[in-house]
């Protein structure tokens, strides 16, 4: 098989999770685009090492050992990713990633504006 094939079916694969990541507003859709993004990685590392290893005469496999770290990364992002987004839901009752900006509990977007801060301080001293 053609290097080419693995490769644009890896470009696709990472164009469509980065896709997800930049136009999807739900953060569980936004953990799957990352894992797919990752998934085409693991699919060029794979492609990439047996085309090597055909041109050379050595037999390592790093993009197989490769491929496995990455794997256990991308398990180690879902988990504690999805942990986080559910906690987060929990609390605040949406995933929305735009509704989500401002984490901290009770924050006044109008408190932290310099004038407002100006307008205490005058009433302070008044």
């Amino acid at each position: 098989m053609h290097l080419a094939y693995p490769a644009v079916l890896s470009v696709l694969l990472f164009c469509t999770g980065l896709y997800g990541v930049l136009a999807r507003r739900n953060a569980i859709l936004v953990l799957m685009s990352v894992e797919l993004m990752l998934n085409a990685v693991n699919l060029n590392l794979v492609a990439f090492d047996v085309w090597l290893s055909r041109a050379a005469e050595d037999t390592l496999h790093s993009g197989q050992a490769l491929t496995l770290f990455t794997i256990t990364i991308a398990a180690a992002e879902i988990g504690i990713g999805l942990a986080i987004v559910l906690a987060v839901h929990r609390n605040r009752g949406t995933s929305d990633i735009d509704r989500l900006r401002d984490t901290a509990e009770g924050h006044d977007p109008d408190h932290d504006s310099p004038s407002a801060g100006q307008a205490e301080k005058a009433e302070a001293t008044a």
